[in-house]
Formats: C-alpha cells, sequence, structure tokens
C-alpha cells in the first residue's frame, strides 16, 4: 500500500518542475485483476482510538496463495504503517489493554499450529507467546493485560498413527460432516486462560459442548460467552449465553434461555449488562430468521428486545465509550447501514446509510464509530464515522482501481407474475450507449438467505467488462426486506424465487436493456440451486453456468452438511417423499432443460457436494444438450487458490460468449 504523504510529496515535486502529468488510461477490468485487489479485514481500536491495525491480505502469483500482513493507520488518516512483512500469514491481531503491544496468530518457523506471537508496537520483532499443542479459534486480552482467554480445539487423537496413513474415520454424530472441517469425530472447543507471565494454561471448561465468542468483564473477573448445552446439539441451532468466574475450577451460569439462538455477547462499559443479538423464533432451524438486539442484566432476567419491531437484521453490535446508547449493522434493503438504540428509551437513530454497505463497527469516542464501508466503484476501506459523517482513513484499493474502468450500477424494482415487488441491482459496461439492447446475465446470489447490495463486486464487474449488462436478483428468501419476505420460499424451493428472476427478466426486456434472444443465467451455491430450478422451467436462456449447485434434492440427504435443515424444513425422505421429489424437478424433469449448461464445483465441496453438479451434467450429456464439468481440485465450496477464481471468471466469460455473442462473419 503506497504512503500517501511521500506520494504527495512526490507529486508536488512533479509538479513544480513543470513536468507533464500523464492522465492514466483507463480500461475495463479483466480476470487478471483478481490478482491485483486486497482484502482489507479484521480492523481493531487501539485502547487510546488513535490507530486501527488490520490485516491485509494480497496474491502471491508465483505460490498461487494469498498472504496477509499486518497494517496500522491513524485515526486521523495521515499515517500508514505496514507492521509485518513476511511469506507467513498473520491474522487476529489485538492491542493489548495498555495499547503498547500488538499480538497476533500465526504458524511461523515451519509451526502446524498456529501461535500467538508479541510484538513491540514501536517496532522490533515479534516474539513467540504459546506452544500451543491444539488448533486456536479465538483468543481475547483480560483487561489488565496480564492474561490471554483462549478457545481451543480438542486434541485429534484419531490421527496419531505413525504412518501417513490416516486411521478410520469413527463416526456416530447426528452432524457427522461440514465444509472445510471434514469428516467430525468427537471433539469439542473449549475454554482456557493463559498467564502471560507464567505461561500458565488453566482449563475452565471441558466436556461434550462446545464454547465460543469469550468476552471479559471490565473488571476482568468474568467471562461471558456462548454454547449449546442441549443434550444433541447437533440437532438444533439452539445457543445461549453463559458467564463463568475467569479461575480454574468455577461454575458457569446460564444468562439466557430463550429456545433459539442467542450470540455475540457484548459487556456495558460499567459491566452491569450485556448486549447480544436473538433470533426472532425458536425451535430447531433457524435459517430464514433474522435476529435482534438484546439486553440482558449480568446476573440474568428478562432481556430488553431493543429492535424487536424494526424488522431487519441486526448484527456486530458494540456499546458506546459511555455505554448509553449500543451501535449496530442494519441489513436493509440493498444495503447495510449504521444506526444505534439508546439504552434508556429504546429509541432508533440511523446513523449513516445510502447505496452503500458497512461492516464492522467499533467505537472511538462519544458520536465517533470506527467502521469498514464499499460502494459499487470501490472495495472496502476504513472509515471515521464521525457525528453522522464519513471520513475515509484507508487508501488500500487507489492503485488497483487507477487504471480501471468499471460498469455502471443502479437499482431497479421488478414486479412477478403473483405480484410480488422485488429488489434488484443492474451492472451496465461503462460508456453503454443509450438504448442499445445487450446481452444479459442473471448472476444470482447464494444463500438463500443473503441479499445483493450496493457494494464493491468482482464477479458482476468482470462479468459486466465482457460486454454484459448483469442482473443481481433479490428474489424472495433474500434478507433485507423483512422476515415474511424471507420465509416465503420455506418448504418450496424452486418456485417463487424462478418466478423473481423471471420478472426482472421481464423488466429488463421490456425496458430495451437487454436482448431477449440472448440472456443467460448462472450462480454458485443457492445460486446455482437457483440456476437449475430457472432453466428447468423456462427455455429462454441461451446459456447457464450453474456452480456448486444440486437438483436432486432427494439425494442430497446424508452426502451434504444439512440433514437438521432438510428433517426440520421438509421432513424425512422416507415421510415426505413427495415432498423431496417435488423439489428435485430440475433433475426429474431434466428433459425439459434446452439451455447450454457449464457446471462447477469444488473437488472437497461438503456444503453442496460435487455429485450435485455430476448429476445434472450426467444427465444434460445423456440428452445431448451443450454441458460441460468443471471440478477444481482440492477446493471446498468457496474457491480460495487465486489462479481457480481467475479460470472461473474466464471460463464463465468463454461459456457466456460462445452462445449469447453474435457470430462475426
Amino acid at each position: 500500500m503506497p504512503n500517501r504523504s511521500l506520494l504527495l510529496a512526490l507529486a508536488t515535486l512533479t509538479s513544480l518542475s513543470g513536468l507533464a502529468q500523464t492522465p492514466i488510461k483507463k480500461r475495463p477490468i479483466n480476470s487478471t485483476d483478481i490478482y491485483r485487489l486486497h482484502t482489507l479485514s479484521d480492523p481493531q481500536v487501539s485502547p487510546d482510538g488513535k490507530w486501527i491495525v488490520y490485516g491485509l491480505s494480497t496474491v502471491d502469483t508465483t505460490k498461487d496463495k494469498r498472504n496477509a500482513d499486518l497494517w496500522m493507520t491513524s485515526w486521523d488518516g495521515k499515517e500508514s504503517v505496514q507492521i509485518t512483512n513476511g511469506p507467513d500469514s498473520e491474522s487476529k491481531a489485538r492491542f493489548s489493554p495498555d495499547g503498547k503491544y500488538i499480538s497476533f496468530v500465526s504458524a511461523r518457523q515451519g509451526a502446524t499450529k498456529g501461535q500467538i506471537w508479541l510484538m513491540d508496537r514501536r517496532g522490533g520483532e515479534a516474539k513467540k507467546l504459546t506452544d500451543l499443542k491444539t488448533d486456536l479459534d479465538e483468543y481475547v486480552w483480560s483487561p489488565d493485560g496480564k492474561k490471554l482467554a483462549l478457545v481451543l480445539q480438542d486434541p485429534d487423537y484419531a490421527d496419531s498413527a505413525k504412518t501417513k496413513v490416516r486411521k478410520p474415520y469413527v463416526l456416530d454424530r447426528y452432524h457427522f460432516k461440514a465444509d472445510m472441517k471434514g469428516y467430525l469425530e468427537k471433539g469439542s472447543t473449549h475454554l482456557y486462560v493463559y498467564d502471560i507471565a507464567t505461561k500458565k494454561l488453566d482449563t475452565l471448561t471441558t466436556g461434550a459442548h462446545d464454547e465460543t465468542s469469550p468476552v471479559w468483564s471490565p473488571d476482568g473477573s468474568q467471562l461471558a460467552f456462548v454454547s449449546n448445552r442441549t443434550d444433541d446439539p447437533d440437532r438444533n441451532q439452539n445457543t445461549d449465553i453463559y458467564v463463568i468466574d475467569a479461575r480454574k475450577g468455577a461454575t458457569m451460569k446460564q444468562l439466557t434461555t430463550w429456545a433459539g439462538s442467542d450470540n455475540s455477547p457484548v459487556w456495558s462499559p460499567d459491566g452491569k449488562r450485556i448486549a447480544y443479538v436473538r433470533s426472532t423464533a425458536s425451535g430447531n432451524f433457524l435459517m430464514y430468521d433474522q435476529p435482534v438486539l438484546a439486553v440482558i442484566n449480568q446476573d440474568g432476567g428478562e432481556p430488553k428486545l431493543l429492535s424487536k419491531t424494526l424488522d431487519r437484521p441486526v448484527r456486530n453490535p458494540k456499546w458506546a465509550k459511555d455505554g448509553q446508547t449500543i451501535g449496530v449493522l442494519v441489513l436493509d434493503d440493498r444495503q447495510t447501514y449504521v444506526g444505534q438504540y439508546a439504552l434508556a428509551d429504546g429509541k432508533f437513530t440511523k446513523l449513516i446509510g445510502g447505496n452503500r454497505s458497512f461492516s464492522d463497527l467499533e467505537a472511538i469516542s462519544a458520536g465517533n464509530w470506527m467502521t469498514v464501508s464499499s460502494d459499487p466503484q470501490t472495495p472496502s476501506e476504513l472509515y471515521a464515522l464521525e457525528n453522522g459523517n464519513l471520513r475515509r482513513l484507508t487508501h488500500v484499493h487507489d492503485a488497483f482501481l487507477a487504471p480501471l474502468e468499471l460498469a455502471t450500477v443502479e437499482g431497479f424494482t421488478s414486479k412477478s407474475k403473483d405480484g410480488a415487488q422485488v429488489s434488484n441491482i443492474l451492472f451496465k459496461p461503462a460508456n453503454t450507449p443509450a438504448n442499445k439492447k445487450l446481452p444479459t446475465i442473471f448472476y444470482i446470489h447464494g444463500g438463500p438467505v443473503s441479499q445483493d447490495e450496493f457494494s464493491f463486486d468482482l464477479t458482476r464487474q468482470l462479468l459486466s467488462a465482457g460486454g454484459y449488462a448483469v442482473v443481481a436478483v433479490n428474489y424472495r428468501g433474500s434478507n433485507g426486506r423483512g422476515i415474511d419476505y424471507t420465509k416465503a420460499i420455506y418448504s418450496d424451493w424452486g418456485n417463487k424465487e424462478v418466478l423473481d428472476i423471471l420478472g426482472a427478466t421481464d423488466y429488463v426486456v421490456e425496458k430495451g436493456i437487454a436482448d431477449p434472444d440472448r440472456l443467460g443465467i448462472g450462480g454458485w451455491s443457492y445460486g446455482g440451486i437457483l440456476t437449475n430450478y430457472t432453466i428447468a422451467t423456462d427455455t429462454r436462456f441461451k446459456a447457464a453456468a450453474s456452480g456448486a449447485g444440486s437438483s436432486l434434492q432427494l439425494s442430497m440427504y446424508g452426502v451434504d452438511q444439512y440433514t437438521n435443515q432438510y428433517e426440520s424444513e421438509l421432513g424425512a425422505p422416507w415421510k415426505n417423499t413427495d415432498k423431496w421429489l417435488k423439489l428435485s424437478y430440475p433433475f426429474l424433469k431434466a428433459d425439459r432443460i434446452k439451455t447450454p449448461t457449464l457446471f462447477m464445483a469444488g473437488e472437497k465441496d461438503f456444503n453442496v457436494p460435487s455429485s450435485g453438479s455430476e448429476q445434472m451434467f450426467q444427465a444434460l450429456r445423456s440428452l445431448g444438450i451443450p454441458t460441460q464439468l468443471i471440478i477444481y481440485p482440492g477446493q471446498f465450496h468457496g474457491i480460495t487458490i487465486p489462479s481457480y477464481q481467475k479460470d472461473r471468471v474466464d471460463r464463465y466469460l468463454q461459456w457466456f460468449d460462445k452462445y449469447l455473442k453474435p457470430k462475426t462473419l
């Protein structure tokens, strides 16, 4: 990342010398720019509020991987300092409570496990603080800076064979597999307290249940944390908030009793209350739910539900420094904005919104917050939010954006066949002549409970740069429009979502935006599933790209990681077979499909396993419909290797170009 002061000085010298400034010639973004895009993550504010440390990952093209280093920027935005620079990634940077040190996690010096390292923020080499024998999930400093609370995974004794041949997996859990984690044997995550001076590690919790999200009380005497203590946590999504004294042998106390999800606890500055997010509904399965902001007394009791009437999901609760208000991020129609609730009367104030998306939130001082924001033309950067005004702190992506000509982005609302109003986002190539009909790709988001927002969208920018109008559809099931909108697709997949996609298609055709003879559709995860549903419903799409999708839903039972959802939402296959067969119509009615379709999947995906794509590929291959199957070796549900990310976009464009671009003589 360039030093802004140095760049300003150089620019001034150039101007004074009379040298002509040659403007950078803009060009369309292309797939090689994937290697140039940085990722800013996990910002943390120093105790005095004057500095922010964050992770910044860049692509190492020679190793075909991302490497994360740590940077600091000053609150006034005038200074930016890189504090680590090496071949090993660093993450989870945290300031010590006195602000003198920065800790981080890294598997340096050939270590197989991530360890906590400590460095003087003024400079110098980092020193290894821990020598952990098992995987570290989380850690947090005690208020006095003398201890760390750790979340550690139980050791994997099953993988202790003397040879490289792993012992057989022995599985008896209801939830026995998960993406990235693989097969799940016995083992939980537990709380520990690590004494920095003596290096002594005390165990706080044991047993068959997981404990996560520890936070210290302001006086350092207790830890609040999250756990599911039901008899069989695999069969439900219940979590509650507990507190425990930060000493060996202490007994935990349950604070919340809601038969749903209680998460993200944060202590008030005076230690008298805990704010957290709670699910709207109770029950075993909460995918279509949306969390509300809750506050409970430190010793339990009935919580106060501050955002109960908002009908929008809230997340990232953070107390203001004075303890009188709680800041939150609110997911609303195509945006995530910053708001706050007053503790005294529950009054809600929207601090800042607009056609952009906010993530991360930390209190600085009265009326001031640190946040991360992105808009359609700018990837995520750090910002100061001061009394409702936004001030940019970092310029991580200036060099990335400088040569690029990006798509124009606007929102529009379409009407579905059954009358539903659907919010969408349209990307058009830069400098597109007015009234020119374009080949159009509907790139559908996954989830389904997520939403497309007015944020920087690399995939859709790259597709648009290929000469396409690109449409993002926030179909029913998406977030940001209230809980009824989200729950509208419960147990009814591939129905209302397809109506919404087709309604948006009708809109852009009627408005002269899309060429009706050159329509394509694609997506990843639930976006791939909806691609399959849509091409099995309507033949107007001349090309499709289905990534990490499925169609024969009956065959996914016991193959993917969603058994709890299936049994809660659809019922067991042997009890509700007709429902399962109805939702499997893209495969069982594959002979209706006329769209040439590219299928893609990660080889090790346990979220939506590659078998879902393989089945559809085989069906279309048998039917004589043009098709191709791409399997990315060693990849999970998310494609993480940079060259594979580039390859995926290249294949999208090659496939759509083949079927949607007019043939030249």
